[in-house]
């Protein structure tokens, strides 16, 4: 089986130290699921001696990440999820997945992305353990409709198979896999609402502007470029909270254009887009941090991740290349440094 970033080695399992439940009873494995989920039909499609659930699952800001395994073939029917949209990854084995009038059979290179509106029906088969992450709906239709810059009508609804080979979704997994590996961290990024935000922001938008859905064309169609004094505005605004977890849709919304116009603006007007002149705030946010603490009680590390800088050695390299020294030069320095 290949493994990815968060995985138990020595067991195949993810988030063995998030540990739910796990049990051989039909009744208390449904009830238990149905928890972080919803109410479902979940039946037994072999042999009932072969049903060994396991469930593990941590909540990481206002998304879910799981690792659900039911040992034998079972048939799942939530029927419409309602409230929230999921990715299902295989990590092993196979599963057939109908959503709506969409059938797909789902391997370690197809997810399935079932959305809320549909009645969804599920037949995992023995051995095929499922990486799920759960968004919950009123967080991605506000991101749609920052997007579009105006409400959405019609209920968002995603082409049922992620195709996982291609360029976006291999970078979508590999974000995937560190909320799995952050999640599995007592002292990871599940502290800092900031960072785990960022991620969460990046997925969503990766999947609103790359998954095929009913509004994908109406995202990705071009947009008049934002005039000046809109970008100005839109700097102010990004100067002035940059320390929340912001997006490109939560800038264009706070302008009164959309997160396209805007992205275009920023582009034409500084060459930048939106969320490279936030990390370019947050960068000199941090630095001036560093300059004013105490390097008895502060480090590099907790200092950048307070304002989503998630990569250290990324970090370190951007911040040498604009300050010309290592961020850590910076605090040794202490109060008395001059940059």
């Amino acid at each position: 089986m290949e493994r990815h970033a968060g995985e138990d080695r020595s067991s195949g399992v993810l988030l063995s130290n998030r540990a739910v439940f796990a049990s051989s009873d039909l009744d208390e494995v449904r009830g238990e699921v149905a928890k972080v989920f919803c109410p479902h039909r979940l039946d037994l499609a072999g042999h009932a001696n072969l049903l060994s659930a396991r469930f593990n699952s941590v909540q990481l800001g206002s998304v879910r990440v799981s690792y659900l395994d039911y040992g034998g073939d079972v048939h799942i029917e939530p029927g419409e999820l309602g409230t929230f949209f999921l990715v299902m990854i295989p990590l092993d084995g196979q599963s057939l997945i109908r959503a709506g009038s969409e059938e797909i059979v789902s391997t370690t290179s197809l997810a399935a992305l079932p959305s809320p509106t549909r009645h969804l029906d599920m037949r995992w088969a023995a051995g095929c353990p499922q990486l799920v992450i759960k968004f919950e709906r009123a967080s991605v239709e506000r991101s749609l409709e920052q997007m579009l810059g105006e409400p959405v009508g019609e209920p968002l609804v995603f082409d049922l198979g992620m195709d996982l080979t291609t360029g976006w979704t291999r970078s979508w997994r590999d974000m995937a896999d560190l909320l799995v590996r952050e999640g599995e961290r007592d002292d990871g990024l599940g502290g800092h609402p900031l960072a785990i935000a960022h991620l969460e922001n990046a997925l969503v938008s990766l999947l609103l502007t790359m998954q095929p859905s009913n509004y994908q064309e109406r995202l990705t169609a071009p947009r008049q470029a934002a005039l000046p004094k809109v970008v100005r505005r839109a700097m102010e605004f990004v100067e002035g909270h940059a320390h929340l977890p912001l997006t490109t849709a939560d800038i264009a919304g706070a302008v009164a254009v959309s997160g396209r116009s805007l992205q275009e603006g920023f582009r034409a007007h500084l060459g930048l887009t939106p969320m490279a002149y936030l990390r370019r705030v947050r960068m000199t946010r941090v630095h001036e941090e560093l300059k004013a603490a105490d390097p008895a009680r502060a480090t590099v590390t907790t200092v950048a991740a307070r304002w989503g800088f998630l990569h250290q050695g990324r970090f370190a390299a951007q911040y040498r290349e604009r300050y010309g020294l290592p961020p850590s030069e910076t605090l040794r320095r202490g109060p008395a440094s001059g940059g």
